[in-house]
């Protein structure tokens, strides 16, 4: 692999911390959702005066597409901005601004992509393919956290008033979906990137930004010039942070909040039984995972990693503490994902195992990595289910006659340790990680050389090939013969003994129409298959 074709570093963006999937681009919407209340369909006018208040996990941070990259600031920035292509009510990549399918030429390493007549920016300018060429490349050129979103862009260049071609690097397999990344207009951010980060973003989504104020609510309005459609229904959306559950639920159960996001497993039953709202929910872009340091320690033997994975029982654990609100996992790769490529899910599933306490004891006292008076030490960060999870493993360990200890590490803490490959920080740790609807997003951040010692902590080098060669080939049927390979091996050698995932999951009023959790985008308000709308009761 030559230097020019790999990111200059890949940052920690997607790690999830407890707050959902991380969204990626524009309006869309959601399939397989728990409410089978009927919705209102894109296009219908219902309540055109209504606001939505919803309230957040967290409050958002900024709302330039170029550089942000957290949960909170991307469900505002989501309804404001929107991209060339966008995602169908599932995983699918659909045309937004563009007419329709990239062409694809020169072996996959250049497409051109053609726009629709009449695309406008809230300040009434066109979107023009220069703006397409500058919010491609700024991330890069800035040397953002985004930059190894976009670094397989080898130039773009615009042919004439409305079309836009990009030749990458290499035949990057996914490029299709970095193709739905935002469309910021380059003169209004230029002339001030701190105005339009925090107090006048400018895009051409079906809603405007009004305000913010940061740590109490951001308000969004309807477009009423919208060039695309459908027009949306609702008339404001106010975001409101509110971190802590219990008081979340409360604020639904009084009517200060329409939706409120990520409901934990001991209120998923209480919010079912309050009479006036529902559960609306999907299983996200998202994958919750225990990781093995492979570089140094016990850990380094697949015996021993074999043995910790005969201490518990992954599936009662995610019965236990993740359910309902989520759902066993058994690859890195999310339901959606693997089902669409027809993965070999059964066979992955097969090589997880069971509890047996013996076979466990057995295999660690035979190891000669493992000394009599071994404590190994798991770190977690700041999130029940996760340290939930390690203490499981611990309770495993104890059992099978060696000692454990968990640490629950802040943010900060966590970062600095789960990476480091020193033993004494960790032997194992619990992360979790929300990307595109692509195995490129859920194998290359964990299991390369380019990844280690920043997204991720186990320095296995057992697949590296394999998936950097799958994202460098435009053949499907080659990307999938290779992930295969690679999933299967680290399975087998047990890297990472995969977890769960979690759903999109939003407790809504009764009152609360067409409102769509998604895989990818977190929710849908406005869309051709769905419009939300907030009625009286």
């Amino acid at each position: 692999m030559t230097k020019e074709n790999i990111p200059d570093k890949i940052k920690r963006r997607r790690l999830l911390q407890g707050v959902g999937a991380l969204g990626i681009t524009s309006l869309a919407g959601c399939s397989g959702s728990s409410n089978d209340n009927p919705s209102n369909s894109g296009g219908q006018q219902s309540n055109s005066g209504s606001t939505l208040t919803l309230a957040q996990v967290k409050s958002p941070l900024e709302f330039d597409p170029i550089v942000l990259n957290d949960v909170p600031s991307t469900q505002v920035t989501d309804r404001v901005f929107e991209g060339l292509y966008t995602y169908d009510a599932g995983i699918n990549v659909v045309p937004n601004i563009a007419t329709g399918e990239p062409e694809v030429k020169n072996n996959g390493k250049t497409y051109v992509v053609k726009m629709q007549e009449g695309v406008t920016f809230h300040n009434g300018d066109p979107v023009t393919p220069e703006d397409v060429k500058y919010s491609f490349e700024a991330p890069v050129k800035e040397e953002t956290e985004n930059a190894a979103e976009l670094n397989m862009i080898d130039s773009i260049s615009p042919k004439g008033d409305r079309t836009v071609q990009f030749d990458l690097k290499y035949p990057y397999g996914p490029f299709l979906n970095t193709l739905t990344w935002s469309i910021v207009p380059k003169k209004v951010r230029e002339e001030d990137k701190k105005k339009f980060n925090k107090k006048k973003p400018v895009g051409s989504g079906p809603f405007k930004f009004d305000s913010w104020q940061e740590g109490k609510m951001a308000k969004i309005t309807r477009w009423e010039d919208y060039w695309g459609e459908p027009k949306p229904n609702l008339a404001a959306v106010e975001y409101k942070p509110i971190e802590e559950p219990t008081t979340r639920l409360t604020s639904l159960q009084t009517g200060e909040s329409d939706v409120i996001e990520e409901i934990p497993p001991k209120l998923w039953k209480q919010v079912q039984n309050m009479g006036d709202a529902n559960i609306e929910s999907v299983v996200g872009m998202g994958y919750f995972y225990l990781a093995f340091n492979c570089k140094n320690g016990p850990t380094t033997d697949p015996k021993v990693r074999e043995a910790i994975d005969y201490c518990f029982d992954m599936d009662q654990a995610i019965s236990n503490f993740v359910e309902p609100t989520g759902v066993r996992q058994y690859s890195p790769l999310p339901a959606q994902i693997a089902k669409k490529w027809n993965f070999p899910v059964d066979k992955w599933k097969s090589i997880a195992h069971g509890k047996d306490i013996n076979k466990a004891k057995t295999m660690l006292d035979e190891s000669d990595k493992v000394p009599d008076n071994w404590n190994a030490n798991i770190i977690v960060p700041p999130d029940d289910k996760r340290e939930q999870l390690g203490v499981t493993v611990a309770n495993g360990l104890k059992e099978a006659g060696y000692n454990a200890n968990v640490q629950r590490l802040d943010w900060g803490a966590f970062l600095d340790k789960y990476s480091s490959g020193d033993p004494n920080d960790y032997n194992m740790y619990t992360l979790g990680w929300s990307g595109t609807p692509d195995p490129d997003a859920f194998t290359y951040y964990f299991f390369t050389e380019d990844a280690h010692g920043s997204t991720d902590g186990t320095f296995y080098n057992g697949v590296n090939d394999q998936i950097v060669n799958a994202r460098k080939t435009a053949s499907k049927k080659e990307r999938k013969k290779l992930y295969t390979e690679a999933i299967t091996k680290l399975l087998e050698d047990r890297v990472h003994l995969p977890a769960y995932n979690l759903k999109n999951s939003y407790g809504m009023k009764s009152n609360v129409q067409g409102f769509k959790a998604h895989p990818v985008m977190s929710f849908a308000l406005a869309t051709d298959y769905t419009n939300a709308s907030v009625g009286s009761q």
